[in-house]
C-alpha cells in the first residue's frame, strides 16, 4: 500500500482525488480514548464518496474512559457499539476503501492516535500517517478557491459523526475545486 510520506516534489502532479479525509468520533478526548466511530471521505468522479462504520470496543480498551459529555455532543449511546463491527472488521473494510490514498484530518493528532489504538488492536505495526488538512488545502488551492473552500465549512456546521464530518471536509474542497476548474487548476498542485 502506498502512503504518501509527504507533499513533496512528486505530489505537485498528484490531486486531490490522492487524499481521503479521515475523522474520528471517541469514548473521551483522554489520553486513554479509544474509538467509537471512524469515517473516510474523498472526492471521485467530481462528487464526495463516504464510508463510515461503528466500532465494537475492543477488549483491551479501557471501558470506564466512557464519557458522558462526549456521548453528548456526537450522540452515539454506548449500547449502539456493544452489535457495532469488530475492530478486526473495521479495520480491514477502512483499509479497502482508503486503498493508495494519503490520509488527511483536521485534528490529525487526534485522529493519528485513534487510527494508532485502532490498528494496534488488530495487531498491525504498520500505520498510515495523516497529514493536516489545513496545510494540504493551502497546497492544492490559492486564492478565490481556498476562500470557497473555508466558506464552505463555515456555512456548514460539524454534525459530530464520523462520516459526515469527514464528508463535510471533501465537500469543501470539491467546492473549492470547482473554482479551480474555472481558472484551469482542477484541484492540481502547481
Amino acid at each position: 500500500m502506498l502512503f504518501l510520506k509527504g507533499l513533496s516534489r512528486e505530489m505537485k502532479q498528484h490531486s486531490m482525488s490522492n487524499f481521503a479525509i479521515l475523522d474520528f468520533e471517541a469514548s473521551s478526548l483522554s489520553a486513554v480514548s479509544w474509538p467509537i466511530e471512524i469515517g473516510l471521505s474523498w472526492i471521485e468522479k467530481d462528487a464526495v464518496q463516504t464510508w463510515s462504520s461503528l466500532i465494537c470496543p475492543a477488549a483491551a480498551w479501557d471501558l470506564s474512559d466512557w464519557s458522558p459529555q462526549s456521548a453528548a455532543v456526537h450522540n452515539i449511546p454506548f449500547l449502539n457499539l456493544e452489535p457495532a463491527p469488530s475492530v478486526a472488521d473495521v479495520t480491514q473494510a477502512f483499509l479497502k476503501a482508503l486503498g493508495a490514498r494519503c490520509l488527511v484530518s483536521d485534528a490529525p493528532e487526534f485522529e493519528a492516535r485513534w487510527l494508532t489504538k485502532l490498528f494496534c488492536a488488530d495487531g498491525r505495526d504498520e500505520i498510515p500517517p495523516v497529514k493536516d488538512y489545513h496545510e494540504v488545502s493551502s497546497t492544492l488551492y490559492s486564492g478565490y478557491a481556498l476562500d470557497m473552500l473555508y466558506e464552505t465549512l463555515e456555512r456548514r456546521a460539524a454534525p459530530h459523526r464520523a462520516g459526515p464530518d469527514s464528508a463535510r471536509l471533501a465537500t469543501g474542497w470539491l467546492k473549492a475545486s470547482k473554482h479551480q476548474v474555472r481558472r484551469g487548476q482542477k484541484g492540481m498542485i502547481s
